[in-house]
């Protein structure tokens, strides 16, 4: 697989992307999208979560170019963390309080990085399902992608209901949640981050690309059959979460960032390292814009050294050619 991440916030976001696959991701190769969309879809079920205007039309639309260029679209929703970022505390959380992990902070989120919801309120699984649903339909998607990255807020003792309990237990429990629904009643697969799943102390990674807030354990608890997109931006002489979750018996998307040195070096190392576990490569698209707009303005050679999009798309010349040469589209 050769993957492509980008935000999808808006309709207008959604006729970006149309015009990045067709003109771009679909001719050089490109064959998964993951679209992440969050609460920015016209969600019929629960409209107060609703924050966008991308509805189902617009997402027919990405649905439609993806099919005219074989790829797969996957739609993600970010589920457990990141449920706010700076000030702003997202839909769910902010029509919800009651599934908030740590209700006692204020909702413009001082002294924290992302908000969660608490993985074992009996409510909130119905509520999610629901969005997950409406966007496999919207997206005519056979893959869902989870999210679940960079969980700090976990085992929270403001949670009445998790407090005292092992992060790696709750952290479990979400992803077998979410699996059983998805894989299970469903009958797509399912996609996640992997970075809470690496022991960082073991492995010698920072707090943001692996756990060290006691979640990792957790990866001997999930099915075998989840897609683990492996994020790393910095670069290192080796990246040994790739062959340990290939030898472990997951498949392993390697999910480099916007620095063309570090995502040679990564890519590399799996392709050395991973065996029959690595499945190809998953871009990530932070700074590429809703719809991937950036992204699309910097392969066009319309956007300013520098502006956002312009590292993901030297990112892309770099290393897709070169990944479509060795393995075909």
């Amino acid at each position: 697989m050769i993957g492509q991440h980008v935000f999808l916030h808006s309709a207008r976001g959604a006729d970006a992307l149309v015009s990045l696959i067709d003109e771009y991701l679909g001719p050089m190769g490109v064959t998964l999208i993951v679209a992440e969309v969050n609460y920015n879809y016209q969600y019929e079920s629960h409209p107060e979560l609703s924050d966008g205007d991308l509805d189902p039309a617009a997402a027919g639309r990405v649905a439609d170019a993806c099919e005219r260029h074989g790829i797969r679209l996957v739609p993600m929703l970010n589920c457990l963390g990141h449920q706010s970022w700076a000030e702003t505390t997202y839909a769910l959380l902010r029509e919800h309080p009651e599934f908030d992990e740590t209700p006692q902070i204020p909702l413009d989120n001082p002294d924290i990085y992302c908000r969660s919801w608490c993985p074992l309120h009996p409510q909130v699984n119905g509520v999610v399902f629901d969005l997950m649903d409406e966007l496999i339909e919207g997206f005519r998607a056979d893959a869902f992608h989870v999210g679940m990255d960079e969980v700090f807020l976990i085992a929270s003792e403001q949670c009445e209901r998790c407090r005292g309990k092992r992060p790696a237990d709750l952290f479990a429990k979400a992803v077998n949640d979410y699996h059983a629904h998805l894989v299970g009643q469903r009958g797509v697969e399912m996609m996640i981050w992997g970075d809470r799943l690496i022991d960082g102390r073991a492995m010698l990674y920072g707090s943001w690309e692996a756990s060290l807030n006691d979640t990792a354990e957790a990866m001997t608890m999930i099915p075998k059959d989840i897609i683990i997109c492996d994020w790393h931006y910095e670069p290192r002489d080796s990246y040994p979460s790739v062959p340990h979750f290939a030898e472990d018996g997951f498949r392993v998307l390697v999910s480099p960032w916007k620095d063309v040195a570090a995502a040679e070096l990564l890519v590399g190392y799996a392709q050395e390292s991973a065996g029959a576990g690595w499945s190809g490569v998953l871009f990530t698209g932070w700074s590429a814009g809703d719809g991937g707009l950036g992204l699309l303005r910097a392969l066009r050679g319309e956007a300013e050294e520098g502006a956002g999009g312009t590292g993901e798309a030297a990112v892309l010349r770099a290393i897709l050619p070169r990944l479509v040469a060795d393995d075909g589209p």
